[in-house]
């Protein structure tokens, strides 16, 4: 493990290597899974805030649930997690036409109906942050649906990190990016990390 701040970073997020493959994959991260994607509380906040711009994107099963139950439930952990249609994919998904899970929310984003591109959680995906008592555990999340996703980083030697910059900004801010470079550097220098993971 890495400190940064209150941050406990595991080793895996400079190690291993990772760039989303959804010509692979078709988004089966959004359709798969035992839950919604994790929210924050100010996140439930601006989802209800924008959700009349965010409904033209979704499909009808996705607005159904949505009216149904709301755009979040709590999952066995109490937190609150995005809506499931029929306790499958997010109520946000919908699919293009080449049948790729894509997210409402973001689609709005992209289409400048919203300023809010997605749950960071989502954004931040393959890392997952839980809470501890005095830090923040930021861990590397394996899923064998993002095999693809692996094999596609590894030949692009794109580590975990580097290719999740926008979202670490997003959440951490700048500063906090480059000192997860200055500690990469630090590694490799070291050599912490010998080899690419799978």
């Amino acid at each position: 493990m890495v400190e940064i701040e209150d941050k406990l970073i595991s080793l895996d997020v400079f190690e291993k290597r990772f760039v989303c493959d959804l010509n692979a994959c078709k988004g089966a991260c959004c359709v798969e899974g035992d839950n919604g994607a994790p929210l924050e509380e100010e996140e439930v906040n601006i989802i209800e805030e924008y959700l009349e711009k965010i409904k033209p994107y979704m499909r009808e099963e996705g607005i159904r649930a949505i009216d149904n139950t709301g755009v979040f439930y709590m999952d066995q952990d109490n937190e609150p997690v995005t809506t499931l249609v029929n306790d499958a994919e997010c109520a946000f998904v919908f699919f293009d036409r080449n049948n790729i899970a894509k997210c409402a929310i973001e689609e709005a984003y992209n289409n400048d109906d919203i300023d809010f591109k997605k749950p960071i959680s989502c954004h931040l995906f393959p890392i997952r942050v839980a809470k501890l008592r005095n830090y923040m555990a930021v861990n590397y999340s394996y899923w064998n649906i993002c095999d693809d996703a692996c094999k596609l980083g590894k030949s692009l030697d794109v580590k975990t990190y580097k290719f999740l910059k926008e979202p670490i900004i997003r959440k951490w801010g700048e500063d906090f990016y480059n000192k997860m470079e200055e500690i990469d550097l630090e590694l490799e220098k070291n050599n912490k990390i010998t080899k690419v993971s799978e």
